[in-house]
């Protein structure tokens, strides 16, 4: 792996971004959009307390996980990706550039969602502010790490759209967002504990129930970073050097 060729192609994948007002719409305005809508919509902070941070990570993984599997399909089917790897282009190069370029992008996410939840929309918080952005951080990242591995078993970009209730959907009904996780049956609880997204909603859960950093957080957290990690891994065995 070279750090110099990591950070050109990071370069190259935020130099994209940039002119592409679209999907920065995409990525910045819409989790913002939906955080206001949803606000508006219990119009009761008590309610908006104690759902808001939950959505608040959930928004940003579902977008992020969009965009990231359809850009990089993009790449495979124009035969940008094709052509990079013909050059002494690592595919771990490749993977920790587009993770640090949509990371930067996640960050910005992460921060302008927070700063609209926290003063415009007056969320309550009782955690750490710091423990809010980092949470939110790490889902847009899991999005992102998914997006990646998810973009290696579609040909199309309508393919990678239908990915999204393969790797999204069964993760949202089973995090604990309608039912308690421990309401479930035993085979729904075990499901739903090899899926990163449950831990994120329990790590949001745990900032507005405790006012210090638990263990609990620090486990979700842990967890939420790991499967983000072995997300980029696979993402990295399973790239082909050349397109269909």
């Amino acid at each position: 792996m070279s750090l110099t060729i990591t950070l050109a192609t990071t370069r190259r994948i935020l130099a994209q971004l940039r002119h592409d007002r679209r999907t920065l719409g995409l990525l910045i305005g819409v989790p913002s959009l939906l955080m206001i809508l949803l606000r508006y919509v219990m119009d009761r902070p008590q309610a908006f307390d104690r759902y808001g941070p939950i959505l608040l990570g959930v928004f940003p993984f579902i977008v992020m996980f969009i965009v990231t599997s359809i850009g990089t399909l993009r790449e495979r089917t124009s035969g940008t990706l094709e052509r990079l790897m013909t050059m002494p282009l690592g595919k771990l190069d490749l993977l920790v550039g587009y993770a640090l370029a949509f990371g930067v992008t996640a960050l910005v996410q992460a921060g302008v969602v927070g700063v609209i939840a926290l003063t415009w929309l007056g969320l309550d918080l009782q955690g750490p502010v710091w423990t809010l952005f980092l949470v939110t951080l790490l889902d847009a990242l899991l999005g992102m790490a998914l997006g990646l591995f998810a973009s290696a078993f579609a040909r199309t970009e309508f393919q990678a759209v239908q990915f999204m209730p393969a790797f999204v959907l069964p993760q949202v009904l089973l995090a604990g967002l309608f039912v308690p996780r421990g309401q479930m049956s035993a085979v729904l609880q075990w499901v739903a504990d090899v899926m990163p997204l449950a831990y994120a909603v329990e790590a949001m859960r745990e900032l507005t129930w405790h006012r210090s950093v638990t263990g609990t957080l620090a486990r979700d957290v842990a967890v939420i970073s790991g499967c983000a990690l072995l997300a980029l891994v696979l993402g990295a065995a399973t790239l082909r050097r050349r397109t269909d």
